[in-house]
């Protein structure tokens, strides 16, 4: 076969650029490989990662005050009652006659985390003793007197967090000494109190929104700040709340302070409130007052009183 010179003239043409084209994506086509992942033959998927449970301090709490509750409650056997809290009481044996203890008004006073998932749990209860057993070892002069007054002691309870959201007890109840504290009253960010001036337009705004706070008398909107948002204590308990004094933040009490648009104040309120049964009791709250078109408005009511974060008491 004859070729002709042109078309030996394009062979080579098409020689030439093959060749190029080798020489520049050779190098592409190493460096592709050597970014691409590699999977090892028969090497297992990667599992997904197991969600992380987020616990609070509430679990081990609530879970530590029902743990001390059956525990005071328990005795000779009724020792699988508190299997459900502590798996390793199926294997002890309890000396105390059941029922002979009572705990009343459990409250987690303390909790601290002593590692992932391991909480140590103080409990504060009142216990009262049954007549029966407090006449047995010798409390009381007679069985219709003895443990009559509750006995208010702490418990340590170890709680150990158990599959997703549950907990179990990590040994019997320890029972400590309360919990120490400074015997002070904490220092507040409030200037000496003085008694109220129904005259002033603050006290006057206070005295009319905690009415309607707490006795039901009135709109509580008219005397919110726009943005505020309250509700009623409902249904009310008291009848009448008058004021008995009243702190500013900062310092002194300002009586009939100018009402400047847009001022603020934060006020420490005393109240003596009636209830619907006739009795009165003290309250006290924590107001943020805030001035518009002429007047006090209610901002806020804080969650706590302010603390006095410096050496020195304003008071």
């Amino acid at each position: 076969m004859t070729v002709s010179p042109g078309g030996v003239a394009n062979v080579s043409a098409v020689l030439r650029w093959g060749a190029w084209l080798l020489l520049i994506g050779g190098p592409l086509l190493a460096v592709a490989a050597l970014l691409r992942p590699v999977t090892a033959v028969g090497a297992p998927a990667l599992a997904p990662k197991a969600p992380v449970v987020v616990r609070d301090t509430a679990g081990p709490a609530g879970f530590a005050q029902l743990y001390v509750a059956a525990y005071v409650e328990a005795g000779k056997g009724s020792e699988a009652s508190l299997a459900p809290y502590y798996p390793l009481m199926r294997d002890i044996s309890l000396q105390a006659e059941p029922g002979a203890q009572h705990a009343e008004r459990l409250a987690a006073v303390r909790v601290s985390q002593v590692s992932p998932g391991y909480w140590s749990v103080t409990v504060a209860a009142l216990i009262t003793s049954s007549s029966k057993s407090s006449a047995a070892s010798g409390q009381g002069g007679s069985p219709d007197e003895a443990g009559a007054d509750p006995v208010l002691r702490y418990f340590r309870v170890p709680v150990k967090a158990a599959g997703p959201s549950g907990y179990e007890a990590a040994a019997l109840p320890a029972e400590v000494a309360a919990p120490a504290t400074s015997g002070e009253a904490p220092p507040l960010d409030y200037g000496t109190p003085v008694p109220p001036d129904t005259h002033d337009p603050a006290v006057a705004t206070i005295s009319e929104f905690l009415a309607a706070y707490l006795t039901g008398g009135g709109e509580l909107d008219r005397y919110l700040s726009p943005g505020t948002s309250l509700t009623a204590v409902s249904p009310a308990p008291y009848t009448k709340v008058a004021l008995t004094q009243l702190a500013e933040q900062g310092g002194d009490f300002a009586a009939n302070a100018p009402v400047t648009e847009g001022a603020r104040r934060g006020l420490l309120v005393d109240v003596a409130a009636t209830g619907t049964d006739g009795q009165v009791r003290p309250l006290t709250y924590a107001l943020a007052l805030k001035a518009r078109a002429g007047r006090w408005e209610i901002a806020a009511l804080d969650a706590a009183p302010r603390l006095n974060t410096t050496k020195e008491n304003p008071s």
